[in-house]
């Protein structure tokens, strides 16, 4: 099959990035990007309310299933997996070949808990693409590959010419620290502050900027910073756009990731694309993404690990010069060139498995 081949993709997931204040996910990214590369691109849904997404999505596909060659299908787990059970069967209904794309840090859990369902709707996928080797482990334990389902590992992409890279060399005396994920327990931002009120009585001049989405917890973090007597220190900017988080990238000195559970994060990404340091939560998918002292530090989810990593930072600069140039590495991985040219392959290895299956089942019938 020619390298040319351009299926007519779907792409299905939680497409909120459209309403302002909301994260743009991978799904509407890819979207966007392969439009630009020329091919034809439908995408659904942008509808906020999760009980009528599911069901617009469907009807999406039902109505458009003659102009879609491939549907690509973000899965996430805890309760949002059954919509992947209920799109996933729609596809398959409708004869729509189909990638399931795995999201967010929690699908092990669910493997461990239900591999019966797990198993049940990956296996309707012709492939299964998994951001790392983390959740790529945990989707090659449920044996798709004796279903005739491929799994594979295609990084998230991230746009570097929207991130201005700058190496770091050293850190300097009162180092900015930057926090950027939702204001939800799983990312446990609550951690960013008390480690900020540790490197303070410490005798560091640290500052503080956590930006993001509020789900819940930017007041309890507000008034512990607060508490703690911080509030001058402390920054919360909200929700960034791209060109604030272009800006905020660009003016700090290093990130922290503080989650309890996580996958392969796209803020730790820009966050390398940035050149930036980054302190992480050693998590999820963290460590397939980070080599622990080469592009990243990762620790213990505790105040005095993370903590110690800021301040061997402060103390260090060969170790900043070093996790800044292993940080922009990772980054140029996950380059828009570099993750088109994965699915490309993925889309071939699918379309000439479709066309053996076909073929196979018009010999039987004749």
């Amino acid at each position: 099959m020619s390298a040319e081949y351009h299926p007519r993709l779907c792409f299905v997931g939680p497409h909120l990035g459209v309403h302002p204040g909301w994260v743009t996910t991978q799904s509407e990214i890819l979207a966007r990007l392969f439009a630009d590369a020329g091919y034809s691109v439908r995408a659904t849904s942008s509808l906020r309310s999760p009980l009528l997404r599911p069901l617009a999505m469907a009807a999406r596909l039902a109505a458009w299933r003659r102009s879609i060659d491939l549907v690509v299908l973000s899965v996430f787990s805890g309760r949002a997996f059954a919509v992947a059970d209920l799109v996933s069967r729609v596809a398959r209904g409708l004869g729509l070949p189909q990638v399931q794309v795995l999201r967010g840090g929690a699908f092990p859990e669910l493997v461990a808990e239900r591999p019966d369902w797990a198993r049940a709707v990956l296996a309707r996928a012709d492939a299964v693409v998994a951001p790392s080797g983390f959740l790529a482990r945990d989707a090659e334990a449920l044996s798709l590959d004796e279903r005739g389902v491929e799994t594979t590992v295609i990084p998230n992409v991230v746009d570097l010419g929207r991130i201005d890279h700058r190496p770091r060399q050293a850190l300097p005396p009162a180092p900015k620290l930057l926090w950027m994920r939702t204001f939800h327990p799983i990312y446990h931002p609550r951690l960013a502050v008390e480690v900020l009120a540790a490197l303070r009585r410490a005798g560091l001049a640290a500052t503080l900027t956590m930006a993001g989405q509020d789900k819940g917890l930017e007041a309890a973090c507000r008034e512990r910073a607060a508490e703690l007597g911080l509030g001058d220190v402390v920054a919360f900017p909200g929700f960034l756009d791209i060109e604030a988080k272009r800006r905020a990238l660009d003016a700090h000195d290093v990130f922290l990731n503080t989650n309890r559970v996580d996958n392969t994060p796209v803020t730790v990404i820009e966050a390398c694309a940035a050149g930036l340091p980054v302190v992480a939560t050693a998590v999820g998918g963290l460590p397939d993404l980070l080599d622990d002292e080469v592009s990243g530090l990762l620790v213990a989810e505790e105040v005095d690990a993370m903590a110690g990593a800021v301040r061997r930072l402060v103390a260090e600069p060969a170790l900043v010069a070093r996790l800044s140039r292993g940080a922009r590495a990772v980054a140029e991985e996950c380059d828009w060139p570099h993750v088109h040219e994965r699915w490309r392959d993925l889309f071939e290895r699918v379309a000439a498995r479709s066309e053996t299956r076909r073929a196979g089942r018009a010999g039987s019938a004749s």
